[in-house]
Order: structure tokens, then C-alpha cells, then sequence
């Protein structure tokens, strides 16, 4: 498994699970900051789809995420998750799915089995961490 340092550095699209359209949320702050420091950040929220939240399209699922951004060559490379920890596996075997590269649950977000699920798939998991947080730490 990658070291989070390792993932932040090799990855480049970001898919961002229960995005919300409202600023003062953490999925869009988070969201938001990515984006400042280079990252393609991808909308998933089935609340939203067919809506744009920071200039992006909005997916309804990660399969349909990943299959726009096939067409252009891209991938995702890590599914962040802000939901519930008890949905998470369908998120994990989507992500599986998908190809995606890390699994990524936020802060306060802990599964196991989905965490067991992705990693078996050969997936890296990282739980209850936030993105922004170990960013920011290895920015200094």
C-alpha cells in the first residue's frame, strides 16, 4: 500500500462522493481547495447530477463519472467519500468497478468491510482522515 504522501503526489482526479452544493458544507470546502492546488476534482452526488458545483459536472454515480471522463483519456484516481460509514461498501464496489485507485473515507468515515473489500481488490484505503488536512500537512 502507498503511503498518503505516495497517493497525493500520483494522483491527479479526485472524485468527490456526496459533494454538496453549498459552501459552507465540508465536502465543498474541501472540494474547493483540491481544486486550488491542481487537483480535477469530480462531483458525485445523484441530489445534484446534471448540475455544476465549482465548474464541474455533477454525476449522479461514479460509473457514470468515470464513464465521461474516459472518453477524454482520464481516471479517477481517488474516490473520496463523505458519507455515512455504514454506506460506504456500495461506494467501495463501485469504486472497484471503476478502477479507481484509493478509496479515501473522511474524517468520522470508517468501514472495515469496505475498507477489506477494496483493499483485496488492490485498491489503497485510507479511513478517517481528511484530504485537505494531509495535504496541507505535506505542503508544510
Amino acid at each position: 500500500m502507498r503511503t498518503i504522501t505516495e497517493i497525493l503526489q500520483q494522483s491527479k482526479t479526485i472524485a468527490v462522493v456526496g459533494m454538496s452544493n453549498k459552501p459552507d458544507r465540508d465536502s465543498f470546502i474541501v472540494a474547493r481547495y483540491l481544486q486550488s492546488h491542481g487537483y480535477r476534482v469530480v462531483p458525485v452526488n445523484p441530489t445534484y447530477a446534471c448540475t455544476e458545483i465549482l465548474g464541474e459536472k455533477v454525476y449522479a454515480s461514479l460509473q457514470e463519472a468515470a464513464d465521461a471522463l474516459s472518453g477524454s483519456g482520464q481516471q479517477i484516481d481517488v474516490v473520496d467519500c463523505f458519507r455515512k460509514s455504514d454506506d460506504i461498501p456500495p461506494v467501495a464496489r463501485e469504486a472497484i468497478a471503476i478502477r479507481a485507485r484509493v478509496l479515501w473515507m473522511q474524517l468520522g468515515v470508517e468501514n472495515q468491510a469496505a475498507a477489506d473489500m477494496a483493499s483485496a481488490a488492490g485498491l489503497d484505503v485510507v479511513m478517517d482522515r481528511c484530504i485537505k488536512i494531509e495535504h496541507a500537512a505535506l505542503e508544510g
